[in-house]
């Protein structure tokens, strides 16, 4: 019975120390988002890259707010899997000069 106190509590303190390892962090990507489809396509595919852990995309501001753990990925990372997908990711909003 001992050791399977001890076991549950060695795993258990293991599992809070890689926990805290998380290094989470957002950006804010500027994303040529144009329908429904565009964003079932971010969702089917960014929210699969190693590192990220939520995504909020907006429709109406053209913008996806990706949450990651920057020990397995990076913001250079991130917009390169957007580029796969045809969906070049800024992190400046896009410039109205045709206006």
């Amino acid at each position: 019975m001992k050791r399977i106190i001890l076991l549950l509590l060695t795993l258990s303190l293991s599992l809070g120390m890689m926990w805290a390892k998380q290094n989470k962090q957002s950006v804010k990507f500027y994303v040529p988002i144009h329908c429904q489809t565009c964003i079932d396509k971010i969702y089917k595919t960014i929210a699969f890259e190693e590192g990220v852990k939520d995504l909020q995309c907006d429709l109406k501001t053209q913008t996806v707010v990706v949450t990651y753990d920057a020990n397995k990925t990076n913001i250079e990372k991130l917009q390169k899997a957007f580029a796969a997908i045809n969906k070049p990711a800024s992190l400046t909003p896009p410039s109205n000069s045709g206006q």
